[in-house]
């Protein structure tokens, strides 16, 4: 039985990334919410969204990228 280590890093680093984003917002947002109130709470959790926003670019850009490498890799 062969193990594609590849495969099983990407799924962790996912969950570890979904796992940081719950997190950030949940705990984040509720800190907010707590002190602030509800209407900071939802702008708080916009920032938060937006400043994702960049990271969320890069990783499709990367994904692509990879995808792109193994299809060549493949025809040679």
């Amino acid at each position: 039985m062969t193990r594609d280590l590849r495969k099983y890093s990407r799924q962790t680093n996912l969950s570890l990334f979904m796992g940081f984003i719950a997190i950030l917002l949940i705990i984040g947002g509720g800190l907010i919410y707590q002190f602030y109130g509800r209407e900071a709470a939802i702008l708080g959790i916009v920032c938060i969204l937006a400043g994702l926003f960049p990271i969320v670019i890069v990783w499709v850009i990367l994904t692509i990228v990879d995808w792109i490498v193994r299809r060549a890799n493949d025809h040679v």
